[in-house]
């Protein structure tokens, strides 16, 4: 650490940052969560069928997450410059850019979405449902395109606090929404598994409002705003710097779908009873992304920030402080799924053996809980300081080729059923752990150059 900064220094600005992250991801999550469980009660086919629309959602979603990655490592970069003007440039670029995108992958979502849903493995008793589920999201899909490029420019400047607000009050809506439209509360129309998706997208639409909202109001405390008056129209210098980070970005993203895809065809192939309990496991693993998630935004941002004011020793400082923090509170999260794995499990289902066999599952879960931690903050500095080929590469390796040929062959050719697919899970886990933190060790992301001042 350098000499000049103290450790409270530190700690105070990666929790400044952190908290609200952590909230808003949580509560996030939950929402999900209580999602799950809700449909959980129409039986595993709904659960199933729920399942099944996650990954062609995520594949359509991959050219915005990515660019939202380029989006952040500059807005970061231009803040550690102190050109705010850049910054607002940024803002406006990405959510042109993603406003197109959202439109273009509304219509092939909503025209896909049945031969998607079946591409995956939905057997006969959940084609209908996943269709109409998926069907519904694409139609919302233009919420999540613009939310998001505010959301990641946001967090860029170091202000998680915004998003934790709308994307909270989403969450709220969605749960309430959740409640009157799948079950027909209060003179709502039951409308089961579409009900869940309605909710949910309502939900994204009250948080794009509010995203607009926050950055378009006039407010001295508010870093980022946007002015309609300085135009959308493309500045292909912004435009470049935002794809030069992005583009190894999205292929790392394909990578990940097509591993995620695969492995889901997988264990889809074990049968309905066995993918919903798989999709119970999955959700409440992504529960546990969310603390290493949450001091990924501050490693990205903080990381990001220092290198545009030419600190690197700080960037080091601050990465390595936050996955010390991101190591410990995944531990404690490890023993809490090791635990208490069959309590977790029966808020989804009632069903005995959804129940014991999630139960197993879960102590994979509990072995990878402290690395997978570690890895998600150290991804996240290598993101802000521009360093995504590297990730991209690793993401290959483990997704695609690690989980996918261990779950194929222990699952098709060994026959341990859905055991498997959770090894295959924890050594993809494990090794994607070790190979960014060899990265991360070899110090090469320090030396980015990004060009903010372009």
């Amino acid at each position: 650490m350098p000499e000049e900064v103290s450790s409270k220094y530190v700690y105070r600005d990666i929790v400044r940052i952190a908290w609200p992250s952590l909230v808003e991801l949580l509560l996030t999550q939950l929402a999900s969560m209580v999602d799950m469980m809700m449909v959980g009660q129409l039986g595993s086919a709904a659960l199933s069928a729920v399942g099944l629309t996650t990954q062609p959602k995520f594949l359509l979603m991959t050219l915005i997450m990515s660019l939202n990655v380029g989006a952040t490592a500059m807005v970061a970069r231009h803040k550690g410059a102190g050109n705010k003007e850049k910054a607002f440039l940024i803002l406006r670029q990405s959510l042109m850019l993603n406003t197109i995108i959202a439109v273009l992958m509304t219509v092939i979502g909503i025209w896909a979405a049945e031969p998607l849903v079946i591409f995956m493995g939905a057997q006969e008793d959940t084609v209908k449902d996943a269709t109409i589920y998926l069907q519904i999201q694409m139609a919302g899909f233009i919420s999540i395109g613009i939310t998001s490029s505010i959301t990641s420019c946001l967090r860029g400047a170091g202000d998680s606090r915004t998003a934790m607000v709308y994307n909270v009050t989403a969450n709220v809506v969605n749960v309430i929404l959740n409640y009157l439209l799948i079950y027909g509360k209060f003179g709502f129309p039951r409308m089961e598994v579409a009900g869940a998706s309605l909710a949910t997208i309502i939900g994204q639409f009250v948080a794009m409002f509010m995203a607009v909202y926050a950055v378009m109001k006039k407010n001295d405390k508010q870093y980022l705003q946007l002015h309609i008056k300085d135009g959308f129209l493309p500045d292909f210098a912004a435009l470049k710097d935002i794809v030069q980070i992005g583009l190894p970005a999205m292929m790392e993203q394909l990578v990940m779908r097509a591993g995620m895809i695969i492995f889901a065809k997988t264990v889809a192939g074990l049968g309905t009873v066995s993918y919903a309990i798989h999709q119970v496991c999955m959700n409440i693993l992504s529960m546990s992304f969310m603390l290493g998630q949450a001091f990924a935004v501050s490693a990205t941002s903080l990381v990001g920030q220092s290198l545009g004011k030419k600190r690197s020793d700080m960037a080091k400082t601050y990465a390595s402080r936050v996955s010390s923090i991101g190591f410990v509170f995944s531990f404690i999260l490890g023993m809490v799924f090791l635990l208490f794995g069959e309590q977790i499990v029966s808020l989804y289902s009632n069903e005995t053996e959804v129940i014991e066999t999630g139960a197993v599952m879960l102590r994979y879960v509990a072995l990878v809980q402290p690395f997978q931690g570690a890895q998600f903050i150290l991804a996240g500095a290598l993101r802000g300081a521009g360093d995504t080929k590297v990730t991209a590469m690793i993401t290959f390796l483990t997704v695609l080729l690690v989980r996918t040929s261990v779950a194929i062959v222990l699952i098709n050719v060994v026959g341990i059923g859905l055991s498997g697919a959770w090894i295959a899970v924890a050594a993809d886990q494990l090794l994607r752990s070790t190979l960014v933190f060899l990265r991360y060790r070899g110090g090469k992301w320090m030396y980015m150059r990004l060009k903010p001042e372009n």
